[in-house]
């Protein structure tokens, strides 16, 4: 499976891994090390995930409080939209393709 990140996903990360590794030292390692091992759940059975909008599916992170967006393109592509806290600002990144 390709997985595909739109452009703001970067800067999403960096700035999440930034806070993290303030409270403490290595706990932005960590997000990014759960991070990965969703998006490797995701890939490995994506339809296993809830549709919210279209096609647009939901996968909730264990450990932190944080939600990844994606869609399916094609039959092996998928295009993670947004990474963002589960508690703020409901509606960001919901239009990102």
């Amino acid at each position: 499976m390709i997985i595909e990140h739109h452009p703001s996903i970067e800067s999403e990360l960096k700035d999440i891994i930034n806070f993290y590794n303030k409270w403490s030292q290595g706990l932005g390692d960590e997000f990014i090390e759960e991070f990965n091992r969703q998006i490797s759940l995701i890939a490995l059975s994506p339809q296993q995930w809830v549709i919210i909008e279209d096609n647009i599916r939901r996968s909730m992170m264990r450990r932190f409080p944080f939600v990844i967006y994606f869609r399916e393109i094609g039959g092996n592509t998928l295009r993670v939209t947004v990474v963002k806290h589960q508690r703020r600002q409901p509606n960001h990144g919901k239009d990102r393709k």
